[in-house]
């Protein structure tokens, strides 16, 4: 059973400036919690994970403050008879045993993971990138993945579907499937041209390693970017061992990118029945100006 998960979040989030230059980018609200709050919960809802190491860098205390308990402030919400808040803010201080390290030099989400070899140790591990979400109506997407991992006892990781003309802003694989669920990847491809991707299934920010991977992240060098790229260490390791894709069950939401997080915020205030019908009112009377 795969005990333990990792949330790459040391990122500056130059995409959502000016914003990000005083909060990171994982603090993001859909609605009333903060991206990174749903990625932990998505982890901590998967059977067997109970300890989280969240990877950081200097500005991203925010994100240390937010799951430690404030004791002033939960006394003043009890004082003032508020405790469906103090439930809710104490439930976060319990999803899961977290964990803080430091990327002491950004130099990509390859070097970001290397950093959690101390934690993991020997073990299979799960990486949930920690400002992107993917919801599921039914069994969270990292618990498909661990379900997977389970079946074929290699390292795995998510796909989700685009349309062909954006593969050239993803990591794509080339693979085979019996089912087009669970596909064995014979290549992945960086970011291709349309006419050149293999496929349109697309890395979906969620990972399954066995703990091999940190062998190859040792021994990868520095690539596009001159960052150290997960992507590379991959191929390296898929010369020597069998790797999956998994077309996950859900939906993914970038909330790093503008549009898809304005897209994102609309649809989680329509999840939420108290806010459902004034958003949908809204939304038709806008739309008739």
């Amino acid at each position: 059973m795969i005990r333990k998960a990792v949330i790459p979040a040391a990122g500056f989030g130059t995409r959502f400036l000016p914003f990000t230059k005083a909060v990171p980018k994982e603090m993001i609200p859909l609605v009333d919690k903060p991206v990174i709050q749903y990625v932990i919960e998505e982890a901590a809802a998967a059977a067997g994970i109970t300890d989280i190491l969240i990877i950081v860098s200097t500005g991203k205390m925010a994100i240390q403050d937010h799951f430690n308990p404030d004791a002033g402030l939960e006394a003043r919400l009890e004082a003032n008879g508020k405790s469906d808040l103090l439930e809710e803010l104490r439930g976060i201080n319990k999803l899961a045993n977290l964990h803080y390290v430091y990327q002491k030099e950004l130099k990509g989400l390859g070097d970001a993971v290397l950093c959690a070899k101390n934690f993991v140790g020997d073990e299979p591990f799960a990486i949930l990138l920690g400002d992107t979400v993917l919801s599921s109506d039914g069994k969270p997407v990292i618990s498909q993945l661990l379900a997977a991992h389970e079946q074929t006892n290699s390292s795995i990781v998510a796909l989700e579907e685009v349309p062909w003309e954006k593969t050239s802003r993803y990591g794509v694989i080339d693979g085979k499937s019996d089912d087009e669920t669970l596909y064995k990847v014979g290549a992945f491809v960086e970011k291709p041209a349309p006419e050149e991707a293999p496929s349109n299934l697309v890395i979906a920010s969620r990972y399954v390693f066995n703990p091999e991977i940190f062998d190859y992240l040792a021994k990868t060098p520095r690539g596009k970017g001159n960052e150290i790229q997960l992507t590379d260490a991959m191929r390296l390791m898929l010369e020597d061992q069998a790797m999956y894709g998994y077309k996950f069950k859900g939906k993914r939401h970038d909330i790093g990118n503008k549009l898809d997080f304005i897209k994102s915020t609309i649809e989680f205030a329509l999840k939420r029945p108290e806010f459902r019908d004034d958003v949908l009112e809204y939304i038709n009377k806008i739309s008739r100006m």
